[in-house]
Order: C-alpha cells, then sequence, then structure tokens
C-alpha cells in the first residue's frame, strides 16, 4: 500500500514539474516575460530623458527671449536690422578636382 502511495506522488511529482517547466505560465514563459520587462524599462528610461530634454526646451522658450532667438536664427534664417548676412558656399568634391577651363591644354 506505501508503495502505491509513493508512486501516485511520484507520479503527481512528475506532472507538477512538467507543468511548471513547460506549462503555460511556467519559466520560460516568466524569463520571457522578465526580458521584455527589463527592455521595456530600458526603453521608458530612454523616453523620461527625451521628455526632460524637451520640457527644459519649452521653458527656455517660454521664459527666454535667447533660445527664442537663437531657434530663429537656426531655423528661420533670422538677421536682425543693422547686422550682415555672409553665405559661404562649399564647392562640390569634383569640381576641386577638375582642371579649370583654359589652363593646361595651350599650344
Amino acid at each position: 500500500m506505501l508503495r502505491w502511495i509513493a508512486l501516485i506522488l511520484l507520479v503527481i511529482l512528475i506532472g507538477l514539474q512538467l507543468k511548471l517547466w513547460t506549462g503555460s505560465g511556467g519559466m520560460h514563459e516568466v524569463q520571457a516575460l522578465r526580458t521584455a520587462v527589463q527592455k521595456q524599462g530600458g526603453e521608458n528610461d530612454r523616453l523620461v530623458q527625451r521628455n526632460q530634454a524637451l520640457a527644459a526646451d519649452v521653458s527656455d522658450l517660454k521664459h527666454g527671449e535667447q533660445a527664442v532667438e537663437a531657434r530663429a536664427r537656426a531655423e528661420l534664417g533670422l538677421i536682425k536690422p543693422g547686422e550682415t548676412f555672409y553665405q559661404v558656399v562649399e564647392q562640390p568634391a569634383g569640381a576641386a578636382s577638375a582642371p579649370a577651363p583654359g589652363n593646361g591644354g595651350g599650344h
């Protein structure tokens, strides 16, 4: 009789172990969820930093004329009265190596 009870308990233990390791909500799924939570936590931290930077930009734009002026200069090309605008145009990389017309072929 004692052997039957031990055998039944052993079968139940094996069944519970199988469910623990392979079943729904088992160890594999728990590890996958832990990994997903850790990944989401990193994403949340990145977004919190981004939101703090944007909040600082908004605060600067609301309370400071210098930030508004700097953004207007960079994005809209603001030029104040009395200032002189200079535009520097870079030569394309291919144009610098090509010989100028009229130079180098004189007969």
